[in-house]
C-alpha cells in the first residue's frame, strides 16, 4: 500500500459455462465481493449472453476490497497482481473480463498491459478498453442505450407505439447505466424523465428533468442532492413516483417484499443485475407491472463488448454509427425471440427470456458432445 504496509486481498472468478464461446464477464472491486455474488453472476452472464446470441458463455470476477479506499497506484498494484495470478485462465478465446462495479476503462487498460507482458499483444484478452487503446466508440454508452431499447421494444409490443413519446420515467440510479439511458431516452425517444433517485439525493420535475443540466452538474462535483433546478425529495419515495416506465439502475435486491407494493408503473426495465426478490418479483407481478428481466435489458454492454472483442480480432475499428446500428439490431431481434414465447406459452416475459437462453445453451453443449 503507499502507507508501506502490505495488506491481501481475496479476489474470485468464477468460470460457469462456455459452450457457446469463451468466459465472458465482468470485473468488481467492492468490500462485499464474496464466492455466493460472484458465481451468481456469472451463471446470469452465460443467460444473458446466450439470450442477445453473442458467441461468449459466462463468468465474473471480484476482489475484496474498498475500493473508494484506494489511491490510483494502489488500485493499478492489486489490478496487476490479479493479471499475474489469474493469467493461466484468462485470455482472448478463454476468458474475457471487462468493466463492472468501481472498475473502469483505465482498470481494463491495465489489464491489457500485464497480460501482453506475458503472452504478447492481446487487446482482446478484456473489452472495455479506452477508445484509444483499442476500445470500442459507443461502449460507454452500450448499455444505457440497450435499457433504452429494451424500454422503446415493450412498450412497443403491448402498445404499438414505434417511440416513447410523451412516456414518463423514473430512474433510481444515475451512473454510467442510468444517466446514458436517461440521454438517449428523451433526446432520441421522446420521453420525458420526471424522477431521479440515487444514495446522494432525489429530485423530480413533472414536466420532466433536463438531463443534459443534471449530467453537467454531476460532471463539475456536485450530486442529486445539491442540484437546485428541481424540486428534491426522499430518496426513499422512488418506489412512488408515478410514471410508464422505471429503471431501477443501482444495485440488486431493491424491490423487496417491503418496497415492490409502493411502484406506481406500467413496465420495468432492470437496468441493474438482480433489482428484484423473488418476493418483489411476484408482487409487481400482480400489481400488473410487466417486467423486462435483467438478463436483457442491461444486455448492451456485453453486446458491445463483443463487437470490440471483434474488432480487436480483425485488428479494424467500426464507426459509433455501426456499432449503434449493430447493437439496434442484435437487442430488437433478441427481443423479438423471447416475447414470442411470452406469448405463446403465456409466462412471463422473465421466464420466456430463460426458456430462450436455457433453449441455446442446451442446443450447444448437446451439439458440442457435453451433455
Amino acid at each position: 500500500m503507499d502507507s508501506g504496509e502490505v495488506q491481501t486481498f481475496r479476489a474470485y472468478r468464477v468460470q460457469h459455462n462456455n459452450a457457446r464461446g469463451p468466459y465472458k464477464g465482468g470485473l468488481r472491486y467492492h468490500h462485499d465481493v464474496d464466492l455466493d455474488e460472484v458465481r451468481s453472476l456469472a451463471s446470469l452472464m452465460t443467460w444473458k449472453t446466450a439470450l442477445v446470441d453473442v458467441p461468449f458463455g459466462g463468468a465474473k470476477g471480484g476482489i475484496s476490497v474498498d475500493a473508494t479506499s484506494l489511491s490510483e497506484r494502489e488500485s493499478e498494484e492489486i489490478t496487476r497482481k490479479f493479471v499475474q495470478n489469474f493469467r493461466d485462465v484468462l485470455g482472448p478465446k478463454e476468458d474475457i473480463p471487462a468493466p463492472d462495479m468501481y472498475t473502469t476503462a483505465k482498470t481494463m487498460a491495465w489489464i491489457f498491459d500485464e497480460y501482453s507482458k506475458f503472452e504478447g499483444f492481446s487487446p482482446g484478452v478484456v473489452t472495455g478498453k479506452p477508445i484509444w487503446l483499442h476500445g470500442s466508440r459507443g461502449r460507454e454508452e452500450a448499455t444505457g442505450r440497450g435499457v433504452s431499447i429494451a424500454a422503446r421494444e415493450a412498450v412497443k409490443a403491448h402498445e404499438g407505439a414505434h417511440s416513447l413519446s410523451g412516456k414518463t420515467v423514473v430512474l433510481q440510479g444515475f451512473g454510467n447505466v442510468g444517466s446514458n439511458a436517461a440521454e438517449i431516452l428523451t433526446r432520441d425517444m421522446g420521453a420525458k424523465v420526471v424522477a431521479i433517485a440515487d444514495h446522494l439525493g432525489a429530485i423530480q420535475d413533472p414536466s420532466g428533468l433536463d438531463i443534459p443540466a443534471v449530467r453537467r452538474h454531476i460532471a463539475e462535483g456536485g450530486n442529486l442532492g445539491n442540484f437546485k433546478a428541481a424540486k428534491q425529495f426522499d430518496a426513499k419515495d422512488v418506489w412512488k413516483q408515478e410514471c410508464d416506465i422505471l429503471i431501477p439502475a443501482a444495485i440488486g435486491n431493491v424491490l423487496t417484499e417491503e418496497t415492490a407494493g409502493d411502484v406506481r408503473a406500467k413496465y420495468m426495465v432492470e437496468a441493474a443485475n438482480g433489482p428484484c426478490s423473488p418476493e418483489g418479483d411476484r408482487i409487481l407481478r400482480e400489481l400488473g407491472v410487466e417486467i423486462v428481466p435483467d438478463i436483457f435489458a442491461n444486455a448492451g454492454g456485453v453486446t458491445v463488448s463483443f463487437f470490440e472483442w471483434v474488432q480487436n480480432n480483425q485488428q479494424f475499428r467500426w464507426t459509433e454509427q455501426e456499432i449503434n446500428q449493430r447493437l439496434e439490431r442484435q437487442m430488437v431481434d433478441a427481443f423479438g425471440s423471447f416475447y414470442d414465447i411470452s406469448k405463446q406459452r403465456n409466462v412471463p416475459l422473465r421466464t420466456a427470456a430463460f426458456i430462450k437462453a436455457i433453449m441455446r445453451v442446451t442446443r450447444a453443449s448437446l451439439n458440442r458432445g457435453f451433455a
